[in-house]
């Protein structure tokens, strides 16, 4: 459950107002992934732990519950990529300018 506690921490920190720009935004992004990444992982333990002694249906929701965490991890993942891709073109560009 430590790593649960860890989550919550972790969500409890994260900024309550809206980033100021892009480095603020980009920032926002990486902890979420992490956070996401956590959360898939905690659901996976949960259902290999719980896979046995569940329900059928009731062991299918925690399957999907841990293939909606990992996409969304994913998802993150894809806009940390993207935005990190973003913000080096960005800073070449203002390089060449000067």
């Amino acid at each position: 459950m430590s790593e649960i506690q860890a989550l919550l921490d972790a969500l409890s920190g994260l900024p309550r107002t809206r980033p100021s720009g892009p480095a603020e935004a980009q920032a926002l992004v990486d902890r979420l992934r992490g956070v996401a990444a956590r959360w898939a992982d905690v659901l996976y333990e949960a259902d290999e732990g719980c896979r046995q002694h569940l329900p059928p249906r009731a062991e299918a929701a925690l399957a999907l519950a841990f293939r909606r965490a990992e996409e969304s991890w994913v998802e993150l993942e894809i806009a940390h990529r993207d935005g990190a891709e973003h913000h080096d073109c960005a800073q070449h560009a203002h390089e060449r300018m000067y």
